[in-house]
């Protein structure tokens, strides 16, 4: 009777499960190994619409899928869990049966349920713990998908726009640095040119100065110039290169040309140690041209603040202190007494256009000479009256035999210059 009563309930449970799952239906459950529920249960192929989806979209569609599964299994699971409880009532109720009436046959008959697991609750904990894996892989594959989305797909777009930018910038940065090594390179260039140029200019400019401070080398001859000294200031003067020896005579001559006012100045002045005025030429202010020896005047009757040029001669002797002033070969005064029985110092400065207070310096500026100096000489005797005539009106030249006007024996300071000067005859008509 029992093993009847088994095999019934064994083909009714056989026959719900091939029925399908409809209401009030029994399944037959086996228990799974632990490794089956890990490797999960296999699911169906999912058609895909509109081509390859991308990893994000198989991600989801994954996710999706685990999802329904685990509602699936825990649908089964509940209908599980009811079939077995009817299950174990019936085979509680079968074997009570059997333990009262045939004992003995329970051993002949089929045991059709010894496929099942002898511990209900067994059973129960192998699924609770398959359901717990599919849990645990469903939060990966979520996990992953956040993964996946936040750091391998986008970041790697990133990567790329980033790589491609920073190529750019070092690119741009490259061609700056260029651009700045360029423009040094030119801006040195510039400066250096701008520097020889500069230098050139200045050499020039120097070597001017130098052929003004020395003389023009182009003049005619070594004595035709003229030494021009166009302000009234303390620093344009020329210097006579060579001194004088001791004198107890001389005689002076040059031609001048000035329109100063008042007064000329001084044409040319002669210091030595311990005598600034040793010999000066000099009319300062409103006072007539005077003639200074050993600090000693005489007033001379000359009169040369015309602007033309003009030819004067000084003629000094030691014996009585005599001179004679000439102008233009004429003689237009005489005097005795100027520093009677003084020789002439040697050894001191010669300076033309200037008054000096000390030995070569201390020039003041309202005694300075304004105008054009030219033929400076210096006899050491008196010239006579018919030499003085041939020399002015240009029928002799006759350089000093002490100081000779020539280029190489001036030198010029301050501003002062040297130029060509005109002929004898040109100046004669100038009168």
């Amino acid at each position: 009777m029992l093993a009847l009563l088994a095999a019934g309930v064994a083909l009714a449970v056989a026959a719900g499960a091939q029925d399908g799952p409809a209401p009030g239906s029994r399944f037959v459950c086996t228990a799974l190994p632990p490794e089956a529920a890990r490797a999960g249960c296999p699911l169906p192929a999912m058609p895909m619409q509109g081509g390859a989806l991308s990893p994000e979209e198989e991600l989801r569609s994954a996710v999706l899928q685990l999802r329904e599964t685990v509602v699936q299994q825990k649908e089964t699971l509940g209908a599980q869990r009811e079939a077995i409880r009817e299950l174990t009532g019936k085979l509680a109720r079968c074997e009570g049966l059997a333990g009262g009436k045939a004992p003995g046959r329970a051993a002949a008959g089929k045991d059709t349920m010894g496929d099942l697991p002898r511990d209900p609750g067994h059973v129960v904990e192998q699924l609770s713990r398959s359901l717990q894996t599919l849990k645990d892989r469903l939060e990966s594959l979520e996990h992953q998908l956040r993964v996946n989305v936040s750091t391998a797909v986008l970041p790697g777009d990133f990567r790329e726009v980033l790589q491609r930018r920073l190529g750019e910038l070092e690119s741009q940065l490259l061609r700056k640095v260029a651009e700045l090594e360029d423009e040094k390179s030119l801006l040195h260039n510039e400066t250096s040119a701008h520097r020889q140029k500069t230098e050139s200019a200045l050499n020039a400019l120097l070597l001017r100065v130098t052929e003004l401070e020395r003389g023009n080398s182009a003049f005619k001859s070594p004595d035709a110039f003229k030494v021009s000294l166009p302000l009234r200031t303390n620093y344009l003067y020329g210097k006579i290169k060579k001194t004088l020896p001791e004198l107890y005579a001389f005689t002076i001559c040059l031609w001048l040309r000035s329109s100063a006012l008042p007064g000329i100045g001084t044409p040319f002045s002669y210091a030595v140690p311990g005598q600034a005025n040793e010999i000066v030429l000099i009319e300062w202010g409103n006072n007539p041209i005077e003639l200074l020896i050993n600090d000693k005047v005489a007033q001379l009757p000359l009169f040369v603040s015309d602007g033309k040029w003009h030819h004067i001669c000084i003629t000094w002797t030691t014996r009585d202190g005599m001179w004679e002033a000439f102008q233009d070969g004429e003689k237009l005064g005489t005097g005795e007494n100027l520093a009677p029985w003084h020789p002439i110092k040697p050894g001191g400065v010669l300076i033309l256009g200037q008054e000096q207070d000390t030995v070569g310096g201390r020039f003041d500026a309202t005694q300075a000479f304004v105008g054009e100096l030219s033929q400076f000489n210096i006899w050491d005797r008196v010239l006579r009256a018919q030499e003085i005539v041939n020399i002015a009106n240009c029928s002799t030249n006759m350089p000093g035999n002490i100081i000779p006007w020539v280029d190489n024996n001036v030198d010029v300071f301050g501003g002062a210059s040297k130029w060509p000067v005109e002929t004898c005859e040109e100046r004669l008509l100038d009168l």
